[in-house]
């Protein structure tokens, strides 16, 4: 099974965000949206990095009050771990396992077309590595 049967099987719209986006902004879609993370991209819809809630509550540690003044530019993590939407299932989830993440951002074309919410929503359920840890933590 390949990525892309995945995402055309979830129908998840893939919630985005900019550099510019205010950090207020941001944690509010972030909450709405009942999501942790986004990936950021540039006008053309190309990968520049991804933030998550993690990274706000870090930054808020470190910037106080101020962090409502910063935009998400500040704080995105750039480097960020991706695959193709042709990408096995099994490829993905080593991917994640091997990167220690949970977002794993599907770039097509330069452009970014998908992030499962989590690894539950790729891989379902408990039965692989990916879930095991989270399934026995909800025991």
């Amino acid at each position: 099974m390949k990525v892309s049967d995945v995402l055309q099987s979830n129908r998840q719209v893939l919630a985005t965000c900019i550099p510019e986006e205010s950090i207020v902004a941001f944690a509010t879609r972030l909450s709405s949206l009942n999501i942790g993370a986004m990936p950021v991209i540039d006008a053309h819809g190309g990968l520049v990095g991804i933030i998550s809630e993690r990274d706000v509550v870090r930054a808020f540690v470190r910037e106080g009050a101020r962090l409502v003044e910063r935009r998400v530019r500040d704080f995105v993590t750039r480097d960020v771990v991706a695959c193709g939407a042709e990408t096995s299932m099994s490829d993905a989830e080593k991917l994640m396992n091997k990167h220690r993440i949970r977002h794993l951002p599907i770039v097509e074309g330069g452009k970014v077309v998908g992030m499962p919410r989590s690894a539950t929503s790729w891989f379902g359920g408990c039965g692989t590595r990916a879930t095991r840890s989270m399934c026995s933590a909800r025991r």
